[in-house]
C-alpha cells in the first residue's frame, strides 16, 4: 500500500512516529495531528509507531511533523 491514498474525496496518508509506547501516547499524538486544518480522522498505533491520518486535502508534512514534535514524538517519516 502506498503512503498516501485518494479515496472519494479523501486523502489517507500513513506516517510513522517514534517514540510512542502506550495508549495515552497514542492520544496525545492523535489529538495533536487532529489539530491540523482538514484532518478528518487519526489512529495511531503504538505498537507498530503507524499514524493514520485520513484528511479532505493532501497535508503539508512539515504540520504534521510540527503537530507530533508538539505531542512530545518524532516523525521518522511516512510509512
Amino acid at each position: 500500500m502506498s503512503a498516501q491514498t485518494e479515496l472519494s474525496g479523501s486523502v489517507t496518508t500513513v506516517y510513522k512516529v517514534t517514540g510512542m509506547s502506550c495508549g495515552h501516547c497514542e492520544g496525545s499524538v492523535s489529538g495533536e495531528i487532529s489539530q491540523i486544518p482538514g484532518v478528518d480522522s487519526v489512529k495511531a498505533v503504538a505498537s507498530t509507531g503507524e499514524v493514520t491520518v485520513v484528511s479532505s486535502v493532501p497535508l503539508d508534512d512539515e504540520a504534521v511533523r510540527a503537530a507530533v514534535d508538539e505531542a512530545g514524538f518524532e516523525l521518522a517519516g511516512r510509512a
